[in-house]
């Protein structure tokens, strides 16, 4: 118990020192000149925390994530995809305000709500989805190192990510989180969507495949 809380303390006091300390001036500076790598690196390190996290909280003790440096590098692609989408879907509700598809063009609160509306209905279970098959196939392949994308598709319990991780971490988290996230400044968004990744890896670490982990321990 005492070494538990003892990890549990170190992995806090990192955590803190990683997001306001370290990557503050980190992501200000070396993120505003190379977005797509800091966005990269970003995810890399704080998403695989919140993973590191989420494990701990599913499984009641530290462990390891299952091929952890693979997983990482898949965190760095979601990064830099979601640097992307950063750029793009603000641009995009701004072109559509200015064409009178959208309303309340000039309100900020309205733009920073499109923004979050269209990104987190469109793109996020499209990202979120590939990290499930991605993360579920570096798991199996542990144990089966024949398995296919095909098989770890079939192995997803789909029902279970539908009804939780898009009908409800959607609509009443990440839609009210990236809406306070676009009313801010944007040198200051990139910090709020580092945490936001820590939040993205325990979501998607607590919440994992019962199906599978039921294929698993037959």
């Amino acid at each position: 118990m005492k070494k538990d809380y003892l990890i549990s303390s170190l992995v806090l006091v990192f955590t803190i020192l990683l997001v306001f300390v370290v990557t503050r001036s980190f992501f200000l500076e070396f993120a505003a000149e190379y977005k797509l790598l800091g966005g990269f690196v970003k995810f890399f390190f704080l998403a695989t925390i919140g993973d590191f996290i989420g494990m701990r909280l599913r499984m009641k003790q530290w462990k390891i994530p299952t091929s952890i440096l693979s997983k990482a590098f898949v965190w760095g692609f979601i990064g830099i995809t979601i640097v992307l989408m950063f750029k793009i879907f603000p641009v995009g509700v701004m072109a559509l305000q200015s064409s009178k598809i959208l309303p309340f063009e000039g309100t900020t609160f309205f733009f920073a709500l499109f923004v979050s509306v269209l990104m987190n209905f469109t793109f996020a279970p499209t990202m979120m989805a590939f990290h499930r098959v991605s993360d579920t196939y570096l798991e199996l392949k542990k144990t089966d190192r024949k398995i296919t994308i095909g098989a770890t598709i079939e192995s997803i319990n789909w029902r279970q990510f539908i009804d939780f991780t898009v009908f409800k971490t959607i609509p009443f988290f990440w839609v009210p989180a990236h809406t306070i996230t676009f009313l801010l400044p944007e040198e200051y968004r990139v910090i709020v969507a580092a945490l936001l990744g820590i939040v993205l890896g325990i979501i998607l670490g607590v919440f994992k495949n019962e199906k599978c982990k039921m294929k698993n321990v037959e």
